[in-house]
């Protein structure tokens, strides 16, 4: 076990049958009371995607909002909001996907990105890979690279590293596995 994962193991907790029974929930909340290990995982993805030309974060709301902008302000570049359906102000593109637990949809701004920007999108959990899938399809539909994916946690009895390898080419970057 890396020293990442020796620190964030015991700060995240398991919470059964949330959001709906047979699902059991990885809650970050005492991760983020834990103002130590908190900057730790920010540096420890600022630090892997550094030199890799990242121009911009997106991040889904909203744990992933959290650590992305935290992440983005680590590195001095934008922060997007992707946000839930009918959240968002100004014109917007939108994209639906499958949870493992439902269906959502998510939007964001259609000038969140200009033509080639390379964003980072970052999340707080790969499970199934609809989220990110979903995310990752309306940058590309807006003329941007999805230059990497980030999670804290992925969830590797489920398709989401999969997914995203076959869809985008990307090997997600995570810094603990169960």
């Amino acid at each position: 076990m890396t020293p990442i994962e020796e620190l964030l193991k015991p700060l995240l907790r398991d919470v059964p049958d949330f959001p709906k029974p047979g699902i059991l929930f990885k809650d970050i909340t005492p991760l983020l009371a834990h103002s130590e290990a908190r900057k730790k995982v920010v540096v420890a993805i600022a630090t892997h995607f550094q030199h890799q030309n990242i121009q911009a974060i997106a991040a889904v709301e909203a744990r992933g909002f959290i650590f992305g902008s935290l992440i983005a302000q680590e590195l001095f570049i934008p922060f997007i909001p992707i946000r839930k359906s009918g959240k968002l102000p100004y014109k917007k593109i939108s994209e639906e996907y499958s949870l493992e637990y439902g269906k959502a949809s998510i939007e964001m701004h259609v000038d969140a990105v200009t033509t080639g920007t390379r964003v980072l999108m970052h999340d707080d959990l790969l499970a199934t890979g609809g989220t990110a899938t979903a995310a990752g399809n309306m940058i590309n539909k807006l003329g941007a690279v999805v230059a990497g994916y980030s999670f804290i946690i992925n969830l590797d009895f489920l398709p989401g590293k999969t997914l995203l390898k076959q869809r985008f080419g990307i090997d997600p970057h995570f810094l603990i596995s169960f």
